[in-house]
């Protein structure tokens, strides 16, 4: 950890705190159900070999942030991974005290011989970066789950809302649990696979799902007892997170968007303050399979949210070994494959 230093003559961030001054050291886990599930330690320790809060503090000692984040072990590497950006603590938490945290941030994960930091998971949408990071833009949508029922509805898409009404006309049931996770791995699996993507493991899809505990759910959509389409949606009264779905090839038409609709009113009636659709590509191109994404997420009246995922080797060859590995099995990572976006606006 660095050593305290005199604040004479040093620059200021615009809070007006001396951009050395910030200090980040690992703090006890005390979530709530007012923070993201993401930060639980169920949830940290059912994803990460070691895991812990790194908490933020100025001069004064006033705590300023936290930052949860899960180390991976898989021979010979040591990964960092942060499943939720930065949570603020202090209103006056500014960007620039948060890339100076984040500088700390990566001092401290040294000092615990992390190999490398690699991106976060698609929930995660930092404000900015540490120094010497390798970033790309990155986004999600969002959906304020405080307005009234009838203003989310009049936000969605037309087409989109007269889809939701013709699958709810032509019977799709929805129904609402946490069991069956396997048969929602099976289905969500097929989904990604069908679109060229790899998806975790049952043994992982089962260690997360009881990681979230009573703090999941997964919505099914099925027609005269078929499975259409289902949904998994970890949640606090935080957030409720879209995190991976799937539908059956040739299912009936709308059933995604109609578990979609009635998650949302499922967690607004629960008191949940917003529901992110989680992760989006920053103008991806015309007619990709990722600007369908995008659209889909758009067309429900989210707010677009834009900030940074990134990146951070501490060693030079275990992060080519990374990268290598990441080409091979799926073209790079995200931050590789978006990078040149934030490098063609500088």
């Amino acid at each position: 950890m660095p050593k305290d230093v005199s604040h004479q003559g040093l620059a200021l961030t615009k809070s007006g705190r001396p951009v050395t001054g910030i200090k980040a050291r690992p703090v006890p886990i005390a979530w709530h159900d007012g923070l993201s599930i993401f930060a639980s330690e169920p949830f940290l320790s059912s994803v990460g070999d070691e895991y812990g809060w790194i908490g933020g503090f100025d001069e004064k000692e006033r705590p300023l942030c936290v930052l949860p984040y899960t180390l991976i072990r898989k021979p010979p590497l040591r990964m960092v991974r942060f499943r939720v950006e930065t949570i603020p603590l202090a209103e006056d938490f500014g960007i620039d005290d948060e890339k100076e945290f984040l500088n700390r941030v990566l001092e401290y994960l040294n000092g615990l011989r992390a190999d490398i930091v690699i991106p976060a998971s698609t929930n995660a949408i930092f404000r900015t970066y540490p120094d010497g990071a390798i970033a790309a833009p990155y986004a999600t949508f969002v959906i304020d789950l405080t307005q009234t029922e009838d203003e989310i509805w009049r936000k969605i898409n037309h087409t989109y809302r007269k889809d939701i009404q013709n699958a709810a006309q032509k019977g799709l049931r929805v129904r609402v649990g946490s069991e069956e996770p396997e048969k929602a791995h099976a289905l969500i699996r097929d989904t990604f696979k069908s679109s060229g993507l790899s998806f975790m493991d049952l043994r992982s899809f089962q260690r997360l799902i009881r990681g979230l505990g009573q703090h999941v759910k997964i919505f099914w959509a099925e027609s005269d007892g078929v499975l259409q389409s289902a949904a998994v949606f970890p949640y606090s009264r935080y957030c409720a997170y879209g995190v991976y779905g799937g539908s059956v090839p040739g299912g009936v038409p709308g059933a995604f968007k109609l578990i979609q609709w009635e998650a949302v009113k499922l967690f607004r009636g629960l008191g949940v303050q917003r529901y992110d659709l989680v992760g989006s590509r920053v103008n991806p191109e015309k007619g990709s399979k990722q600007e369908g994404i995008m659209l889909f997420k758009k067309h429900f009246g989210a707010e677009w949210v834009q900030g940074y995922i990134w990146k951070y080797p501490f060693s030079r060859w275990k992060y080519l070994a990374y990268r290598l590995a990441t080409r091979l099995r799926r073209g790079g990572d995200i931050v590789d494959c978006e990078r040149h976006k934030l490098l063609g606006s500088a």
